[in-house]
C-alpha cells in the first residue's frame, strides 16, 4: 500500500476568516475517472460509538475486523479524521448536511430536531438521479428527528415499542444489513445506500460466538460481530459485480472514552478517544493509500459532489478531500467541535474548541491545550505557556464564521417517550431549562467529572443490592454540591422504592431550597407530592415549574392527573389537552384522559364521558398494545356499560401483561363470580389475596373472603 504522506504542518496558510464555499465554489472539480464511471453508487457505512484505534486497519489487534480491514485494504484510510460532536444525532447532522452545529442548530440528541430548511446529502443526491435508502440501527435516528429528507425509503423500524417497552430500542448489525440487502436486490443504479449499525455503542452484549471469543472485552467483541455483518453487505456488492462500480465511505459517529480521562462512555468531554473517528474511502479508479491530514465529517458532503464532478451546493462548511488524493493539498483550516450534552441537560459550563494541525484548543473555564503530534492522547495541557489569546480569537472567528440564524430553529419540545428512550439508552435527557450565560471553573466539566462519577457509582452500587452504600455517596455529593441536581432526584428515587416517601420529600425540598431554578428538582418534588395525595401543594409546585418551561408535555400531564384527583375535572382536563398539544401520541395522557373521563360518568352520569373514555382507553393501547393500565380503564368502562364479556377479555389482558395488577385481578373475580363462573372467579380472587391480603382494611378483607366463600 503506498502512503500519501502529506504533512500538515506544511500545508499554505489560510485564514480561519476565510469562508469554505469560496474555496470551493472556485475550484474545478474533476471525478475520477469520470467518462469510464458515469455515476457510481455510493455505500455510506456509519458504526456508533466506534474507535478508530479499535479496528485492526488502524494498528488494533485486539479485535479481527477482516471485512473494514479489507476496505482499508481497497481505499484509502485516513489516520487524523475527526467529529465535531460525540453524540449520535448531531454527528450524522454534519455528515449529511456538510454543515457544523453553529449552522444548522442539532446539538444533543435530545431537545433538537433537523429543520426541513437544510438540504441533505439525500436530497442533492435524489436530484442527480440517485435512488435512496436509509436503514438505521437505534432510537436516536429515529425518523422523527428529521433526518430522513431525500430517502425513498428511512427504514427506524426496530419492530414493536410502545412508550412503556423502553428496551427495545436499537436492533442488531445482522437485522440492518439484511433490510438494505433486501433494498439493493431490488435496486437498479445508481442508488445512495446508508447503513447504520449500533451495536458498539454501551450496554456491550455482542451474541454468539463473540460473546465468548470477547469475554473479557465485550466492547471489542461488538466491533467483530458489525464487522460479520458488513462482511455480507461487501460480499452482495461483489456477487453482483458492483463493488468496482461502488464509492464507499466508512466512518463512526464517534468514539467511546473506556475510561480515558475518567470518562466511561461518550457525550461528556471532547477528547480524542471520543472526537478521533475512523474515516476510509473506496473509490472507483483510485489506488489505495494513507492520508494524514486532518479530515473530518463535514468533508464527506463536498467530497461526494466532486466524485461525482459536481460544484457542491452552496454554504457547505466542508472541503472536498479528493483533491489530497490527486497529491494536491488543501487551505489549512481549523475543525470545529463540541460537546454540549452536560450544557444542555444539566446546565453545566460548555465545552467547544477547534483543532489545527498540531494545535488543539478547548474552550471552558478552565482552558485546555495540546500539541497532537506530541501529545495525542491529551495528558499533558500545556494552556499556561500557550497564547491563550490567540486562541480564543481562533475559537471566536471559527464560530462566526460558521455560524447561522436558522440554528436556533432547531430546538424542539421533548415529549415523554422522546426523553424516557434516549434515558434507557444512557443518555440525560430532559427539557431545556434556561441557558446560564455566565461559569466559572466550579461549573468546568473536570470540576464535575468526580461528582458524576460518584453518582454513577452510587447507582451501580443500588442497582447491585448494596443499597446503603449507594445512599451513603449521593449524601457524600450532596454534602459536598448543593447544585447537583440528579444526587437529590436519584436519592429521592432510592427512598420511594425503599417505602420511605417522608425521606424523599424531605431530599427534594431541600434540593429545591439549594436550586429554586432548577426544574427537574420542581418536578420532581412535585410528583412525590402527588404520590403522597397532597394534590393542592402539588398544584402549586408543577405552576411553578410551567413558569420556568411551558413547553414539557410531563408536567401538563401531572398537573392533570393531581386535579383529576381534587376532583377538578375541567382543569383537569385543559392541563391534559395542553400535555396533548405537545406530545400528540403519548398513551399515558390518552389513558389519563380516559380515567378523567369515567371519574366523571361515575359523578354525572353523562353518556357522552362513557363513550369518550372508552374513546380514549382504545387510543392508549393502539399506541401501547401493552399497557396495562389502559386495559384495566377500558374493562371498568366497558362494564359500566354493560358490556360484562368485553370487560372480562380487557381486564384478562391486563393479567397476562402484568400479573400483580390488583384492580383487574378483583374485578375479574367479582365479575366472573356475577356471571356465574365461580372455578376462574375464584381463581382470580384468591390470587388477588395472596397479593394484597395483608394490606387491606378489615371490612375489605371481610368482602374479600365472602367473595370467596361464594365461589365455593
Amino acid at each position: 500500500m503506498r502512503t500519501l504522506r502529506l504533512d500538515h504542518r506544511r500545508l499554505p496558510a489560510a485564514s480561519v476568516f476565510l469562508s469554505t464555499f469560496l474555496l470551493l465554489s472556485q475550484s474545478t472539480a474533476v471525478p475520477l475517472s469520470a467518462a469510464a464511471l458515469g455515476k457510481p453508487n455510493i455505500l455510506l457505512i456509519t458504526i456508533d460509538t466506534l474507535r478508530a484505534d479499535h479496528l485492526g486497519c488502524y494498528g488494533y489487534a485486539g479485535v479481527r475486523t477482516p471485512a473494514i480491514d479489507a476496505l482499508a485494504g481497497r481505499g484509502i484510510l485516513f489516520t487524523r479524521a475527526f467529529a465535531h460532536t460525540p453524540a449520535t444525532l448531531p454527528s450524522h447532522t454534519n455528515i449529511l448536511l456538510g454543515l457544523t452545529p453553529n449552522a444548522h442548530g442539532v446539538h444533543d440528541n435530545s431537545n433538537f430536531i433537523v429543520r426541513e430548511n437544510f438540504l441533505t446529502l439525500a436530497e442533492w443526491l435524489k436530484g442527480q438521479g440517485y435512488a435512496t435508502g436509509a436503514f438505521v440501527g437505534a432510537f436516536p435516528l429515529d425518523s422523527r428527528f428529521g433526518l430522513t429528507k431525500g430517502f425513498d425509503i428511512y427504514d427506524d423500524r426496530y419492530g414493536s415499542q410502545g412508550p412503556s417497552d423502553l428496551t427495545f430500542v436499537e436492533r442488531r448489525a445482522d437485522t440492518v444489513v439484511d433490510k438494505a440487502l433486501a433494498w439493493l436486490a431490488e435496486s437498479r443504479g445508481p442508488w445512495f445506500l446508508w447503513v447504520h449499525c449500533f451495536d458498539p455503542h454501551q450496554p456491550y452484549d455482542p451474541p454468539e460466538p463473540f460473546k465468548s471469543r470477547y469475554r473479557e472485552r465485550p466492547y471489542d467483541g461488538e466491533i467483530a460481530f458489525v464487522d460479520s455483518a458488513l462482511a455480507r453487505l461487501i460480499g452482495f456488492l461483489k456477487d453482483r459485480r458492483a463493488e468496482g462500480g461502488t464509492a464507499v465511505i466508512f466512518t463512526a459517529d464517534h468514539g467511546e472514552s473506556l475510561g480515558e480521562h475518567g470518562e466511561m462512555t461518550h457525550g461528556y468531554f471532547a477528547y480524542n478517544a471520543t472526537l478521533r473517528v475512523p474515516l476510509i474511502l473506496v473509490l472507483p479508479g483510485m489506488k489505495p493509500g494513507r492520508v494524514e491530514v486532518e479530515a473530518c465529517h463535514i468533508d464527506i458532503f463536498p467530497t461526494v459532489c466532486d466524485l461525482l464532478g459536481q460544484t457542491p451546493p452552496s454554504g457547505l462548511q466542508g472541503m472536498s478531500l479528493l483533491p489530497l488524493l490527486r497529491g494536491k493539498s488543501l487551505p489549512a483550516r481549523p475543525i470545529y467541535f463540541e460537546a454540549l450534552t452536560a450544557y444542555y441537560n444539566r446546565g453545566w459550563a460548555p465545552l467547544r474548541g477547534y483543532i489545527q494541525g498540531r494545535e488543539k484548543y478547548m474552550e471552558s473555564p478552565i482552558p485546555e491545550v495540546y500539541d497532537l503530534d506530541k501529545d495525542f492522547g491529551e495528558l499533558e495541557n500545556i494552556a499556561s505557556r500557550s497564547d491563550l489569546e490567540r486562541c480564543r480569537k481562533t475559537f471566536a472567528a471559527v464560530v462566526q464564521a460558521e455560524s447561522s440564524p436558522l440554528a436556533a430553529s432547531a430546538g424542539q419540545r421533548m415529549d415523554r417517550q422522546t426523553t424516557e428512550k434516549l434515558r434507557s439508552l444512557g443518555y440525560l435527557a430532559s427539557p431545556q431549562s434556561p441557558a446560564r450565560k455566565t461559569f466559572t471553573a466550579k461549573d468546568d466539566l473536570k470540576t464535575l467529572l468526580p461528582f458524576h462519577a460518584k453518582w454513577a457509582a452510587a447507582t451501580a452500587a443500588y442497582a447491585a443490592g448494596r443499597t446503603a452504600d449507594g445512599i451513603a455517596l449521593l449524601k457524600e455529593i450532596i454534602t459536598e454540591r448543593k447544585d447537583f441536581d440528579l444526587a437529590y432526584t436519584y436519592l429521592a428515587n432510592f427512598y420511594k422504592e425503599r417505602k420511605r416517601p417522608r425521606d424523599a420529600e424531605a431530599v427534594l425540598l431541600e434540593a429545591l431550597q439549594n436550586n429554586p431554578e432548577s426544574f427537574r428538582i420542581m418536578m420532581a418534588y412535585g410528583i412525590t407530592l402527588i404520590e403522597e395525595g397532597r394534590f393542592g401543594p402539588a398544584v402549586d409546585v408543577l405552576k411553578k415549574s410551567l413558569a420556568l418551561i411551558d413547553f414539557d408535555p410531563e408536567t401538563w400531564n401531572y398537573l392533570g392527573v393531581a386535579y383529576w384527583n381534587m376532583g377538578r375535572f375541567e382543569d383537569a382536563q385543559d392541563a391534559y389537552t395542553q400535555a396533548l398539544r405537545l406530545a400528540p401520541d403519548d398513551a399515558m395522557v390518552f389513558n389519563n384522559f380516559g380515567s378523567l373521563y369515567l371519574s366523571r360518568f361515575d359523578k354525572l352520569e353523562q353518556s357522552d364521558d362513557l363513550a369518550k373514555a372508552k374513546e380514549y382507553f382504545r387510543k392508549a393501547i393502539e399506541l401501547d398494545p401493552k399497557y396495562a393500565s389502559a386495559y384495566n380503564g377500558l374493562g371498568a368502562a366497558l362494564r359500566q356499560s354493560g358490556d360484562l364479556n368485553g370487560a372480562v377479555e380487557a381486564w384478562k389482558k391486563v393479567v397476562a401483561l402484568k400479573p400483580d395488577f390488583g384492580f383487574a385481578l378483583y374485578n375479574l373475580g367479582r365479575t366472573l363470580l356475577a356471571g356465574g363462573d365461580k372455578s376462574q372467579a375464584f381463581v382470580y380472587l384468591t390470587r388477588y389475596k395472596d397479593l394484597f391480603y395483608p394490606d387491606l382494611s378489615p371490612q375489605e378483607k371481610a368482602r374479600l373472603d365472602e367473595l370467596i366463600r361464594s365461589c365455593r
